[in-house]
């Protein structure tokens, strides 16, 4: 199997994207094209002893920043590392690929580049969110800022896919986050799509209102990509909050320090839960090609986890159970 990996995305660039394929490639049985500048990603590979014929290096003279604008620069940098990167998936040479840098600019280039799968009005970004029962998964996560009916059943049906395939979730129940359990709460959008839901292809249990979501009362979490967004940075947020006023808590006297000792294991895992690193990235879901967006902080653990993420979203045939589903729901004329 060969990952895609872009090698000059994200806030540390080379220096973490070539590390994170270097432990990737030692722990599981992938190969890693890395594109991006050839003399950067060769000094950062010379620090490290790997199996040399794992990796391969793709030169590409031009970089996508944050800065720059995402149609825009899919259009105009064409031997960019990620546009180099998308492009050999889209050129069968590639499974799939990883990108931590410009997160609107990747999500135009799966539009332009691979195309949405036939019956897929609007892909999704689905990422892994941590709760107290474990994993669930959040679609979408902020590609659509508005989202019709239609589009929650298409994120229900490839959120559903997603958790059995790569997170191993045995039926895992949809709900559509909304501020009431009720059938008749929410806005028109969140109310007929519950009807839709009704006869989905997938365990749908209802609605789960936010402060219930951290509980784990659903596995896959159905919303549009505004709402989404504000869940996780919200959640993101708050559990950075919680960590830093315990820790100056439990360094303010002696007796706290000895507690905090105590505590620590208990805290570490905490910590664990809540850690981006742990999930590696989230699948562009809906785009006809395995696409994942790595946190543009990624550390090398966050890469080469992206990676593995990469490696099962392939295995698992999570494209082909998404073009099934569609088809069969297309052919039922769901509106």
């Amino acid at each position: 199997m060969k990952i895609v990996l872009d090698g000059m995305g994200g806030d540390h660039g080379p220096q973490v994207t070539v590390l994170g394929a270097v432990n990737a490639v030692k722990e599981y049985d992938v190969n890693v094209i890395i594109t991006g500048d050839k003399e950067r990603i060769e000094k950062e590979l010379s620090k490290y002893d790997y199996p040399k014929d794992k990796i391969e290096i793709i030169h590409c003279d031009e970089e996508i920043t944050n800065e720059d604008k995402p149609v825009q620069a899919i259009r105009r940098k064409k031997n960019s590392s990620m546009v180099v990167g998308i492009n050999l998936v889209k050129e069968k040479k590639a499974d799939a690929v990883i990108s931590a840098g410009n997160t609107g600019a990747l999500l135009a280039g799966g539009l332009l580049l691979l195309g949405r799968i036939e019956g897929i009005d609007r892909p999704a970004l689905a990422p892994v969110y941590p709760t107290l029962k474990g994993i669930s998964v959040l679609i979408d996560g902020g590609a659509n800022a508005d989202s019709k009916p239609r589009n929650f059943l298409e994120f229900g049906i490839m959120g559903s896919i997603y958790a059995t395939k790569v997170l191993k979730i045995n039926k895992p129940k949809v709900c559509i986050a909304n501020i009431g359990i009720e059938e008749t709460k929410g806005n028109d959008v969140s109310k007929e799509a519950y009807q839709l839901f009704k006869t989905a292809p997938f365990n749908f249990t209802g609605n789960v209102e936010a402060r219930d979501i951290p509980a784990g009362h659903a596995d896959v979490i159905v919303c549009d990509g505004f709402t989404g967004n504000v869940i996780l940075k919200l959640t993101e947020g708050v559990a950075g909050a919680i960590l830093s006023s315990l820790k100056v808590e439990f360094t303010r006297t002696f007796f706290t320090k000895i507690g905090a000792l105590i505590l620590k294991p208990g805290l570490v895992n905490f910590k664990k839960t809540f850690d981006y690193t742990e999930y590696g990235g989230a699948p562009f879901l809906g785009v006809n090609g395995a696409l994942i967006k790595a946190h543009g902080s990624s550390d090398a653990k966050a890469i080469k986890n992206a990676i593995r993420q990469a490696k099962l979203f392939v295995e698992n045939g999570v494209l082909e159970d998404i073009l099934r589903e569609i088809k069969v729901l297309g052919e039922d004329n769901v509106d």
